[in-house]
């Protein structure tokens, strides 16, 4: 069931040096998207650093994605270490009038298959609303593709995939019955080529907007061989840097928000952090002469 459909932007969370939420900062990068004509977010993903939000936090953000965003789509995801906090979050979520949950495996602990799935049909079978599974392998126990199947064949509410696996193993092996949603920049490309891919749910939309829509929209263009090569470059500049850290240092280059962190730059890290601010913006120019026409200006 194709539930949702496009270019999601995953957003980050702004936070102030002692860890407090940047509301402020919030609200500027959803007008950002806003202009940009990207009017679909997810809040609250792995971009967003999900693990350090507060369900006050959850609250405040989502009241200002529907003061910001009036009319545009809000998917949420309700990660934690455990049920209980997955609940809480789910029904905040449900009380802004979300899309969809986006529901990622407990963190920290490594569990078996049957954990996962106990785990999913119980968040599914209390909260009454849409539900996305989430495949984070970098922070949580992987879905396997049978899980997967069993849990959308079993479980009313559970639609579909956002798989962050950087593999189209799932994808490919669900067929078009359920929802399923690209989270990893770096297959976006290989899943347009192979009709894999309902929506795309990614991280470098939240920042540059233009790239992804590019790439979604524009694939007869002359210039999308370009642009795939620019994504490529793109990535293997982020990869480098914690998740979203990255991310963070462009939303800066483009005047957005600071890019404060989760904890203190090592001296290497801080140097890696200069280089890349560097080296963006000829980067930026290059995207900006390949699609003419197609990329908004921007600072």
């Amino acid at each position: 069931m194709t539930i949702v459909q496009g270019v999601y932007a995953a957003v980050l969370i702004p936070r102030f040096p002692d860890g407090e939420l940047d509301a402020g900062g919030f609200r500027a990068i959803l007008e950002f998207l806003r202009r940009k004509g990207v009017p679909r977010v997810v809040v609250n993903g792995a971009t967003g650093e999900y693990c350090l939000t507060t369900a006050e936090e959850l609250a405040r953000m989502l009241a200002i994605c529907r003061e910001t965003l009036p009319g545009g789509e809000v998917m949420c995801g309700i990660g934690a270490a455990g049920l209980p906090g997955c609940l809480e979050l789910g029904r905040i979520a449900i009380d802004h009038g979300v899309r969809a949950l986006l529901l990622p495996m407990p963190h920290f602990f490594p569990y078996a298959q049957g954990d996962l799935q106990a785990f999913c049909a119980a968040v599914a079978a209390r909260l009454d609303a849409p539900i996305l599974l989430y495949n984070l392998p970098r922070f949580t126990t992987p879905l396997e593709l049978g899980t997967v199947r069993r849990l959308i064949e079993s479980v009313p509410n559970i639609l579909g995939i956002k798989d962050s696996g950087g593999s189209l193993d799932i994808l490919g092996g669900l067929g078009s019955g359920a929802c399923r949603i690209v989270g990893d920049d770096s297959v976006l490309v290989a899943a347009l080529d192979a009709g894999l891919c309902d929506a795309v749910v990614s991280g470098v939309a939240g920042v540059v907007p233009e790239l992804t829509t590019f790439l979604y929209e524009q694939r007869n263009s002359a210039a999308y061989p370009l642009a795939v090569e620019l994504l490529d470059e793109l990535i293997r500049y982020l990869s480098p840097f914690p998740v979203p850290w990255g991310l963070k240092l462009i939303a800066e280059c483009r005047g957005i928000t600071p890019a404060w962190f989760s904890q203190p730059l090592s001296a290497a890290r801080a140097a890696q952090a200069s280089e890349f601010r560097t080296w963006f913006p000829g980067w930026w120019r290059q995207l900006e002469s390949a699609t003419e026409g197609c990329v908004a200006k921007s600072n």
